[in-house]
């Protein structure tokens, strides 16, 4: 079975009752919370608010898919500051009940178009065993609190292929996030993602994003189905393969506020959900 779900990052400063409303009138049962200041999921918030906003989610009948927090497991400097950030998001996951915690890798590169495969700053090599040592050195404790580290397609390492060189160092359980956009924009196939993930996402370790844009021409969100990334064979490729686990829509509205609120986005990967997967949604 998958779960649909939302990523609050479509829903910047708007109250989680509101949010709560849209997924229930669209039949979305998971929400992936953006770990920001001011936001649902605020790193501050006491113990106290963070029992209070899972109940209220869990009590909407709303799953908690995971945490979006903004760690760069591969970014220069300290490791001990990079471990910390990523131990105090992981504290949170596990208090709002959810199960993994979303990272970036976070490589410095150098400038490059949207659509190019970026080109490291330092060795390729030494960059991704920084990232999988501090993902290692996390693992023991995120896997006491049963909340597990998810390393997303995106920045410096924008492929399958890419993430999977990390993760298949990394001494201890660890998980993937595919984001639609990241690996289709530089140039690498579904099916070539699918292999490099499917290590970690056949084994529930880790969950999908779909979004849609008008690529090239333009990376501003538009409702799935209207644009030019490859939603349909990328439902088509999931089904074919048993995925089961989060769908996550990334409807990335604080980015780009000129766009549609999220209730409008959610009509449109409805649509696209019962298109696919009409009789396996959880």
């Amino acid at each position: 079975m998958i779960t649909p779900s939302a990523s609050t990052l479509g829903a910047p400063g708007i109250p989680l009752a509101v949010v709560l409303g849209w997924l229930h009138r669209n039949r979305i049962h998971g929400i992936e919370l953006r770990l920001a200041a001011n936001e649902i999921a605020d790193p501050a918030m006491n113990l106290p608010d963070r029992e209070a906003l899972r109940k209220r989610i869990a009590a909407a009948g709303v799953r908690v898919t995971g945490i979006a927090s903004y760690v760069k497991v591969a970014a220069p400097g300290d490791d001990d500051a990079v471990i910390a950030e990523l131990i105090q998001a992981l504290d949170l996951a596990r208090d709002l009940g959810a199960p993994a915690v979303r990272v970036f890798p976070g490589a410095e590169t150098e400038p490059c178009a949207f659509t190019q495969a970026p080109r490291m700053v330092e060795r390729r090599e030494d960059v991704d065993r920084r990232a999988a040592r501090r993902l290692s050195a996390v693992s023991p404790y995120a896997a006491a609190l049963g909340v597990l580290p998810v390393l997303e397609t995106h920045d410096s390492h924008p492929t399958g292929k890419d993430i999977a060189a990390i993760l298949q160092d990394v001494d201890g359980p660890v998980g993937a996030v595919w984001d639609l956009m990241h690996p289709w924009r530089v140039g690498e196939g579904l099916q070539e993602t699918w292999s490099a993930l499917a290590p970690w996402l056949t084994a529930g370790n880790g969950s999908v994003q779909v979004k849609d844009a008008d690529m090239p021409r333009s990376s501003v969100p538009v409702l799935v189905g209207t644009g030019s990334l490859p939603t349909e064979e990328f439902a088509q490729l999931l089904v074919r393969n048993g995925y089961q686990g989060p769908v996550t829509l990334e409807w990335e509205k604080a980015w780009y506020p000129q766009v549609e609120d999220l209730d409008v986005a959610l009509g449109s990967v409805r649509t696209w959900l019962d298109r696919h997967w009409e009789k396996d949604i959880n």
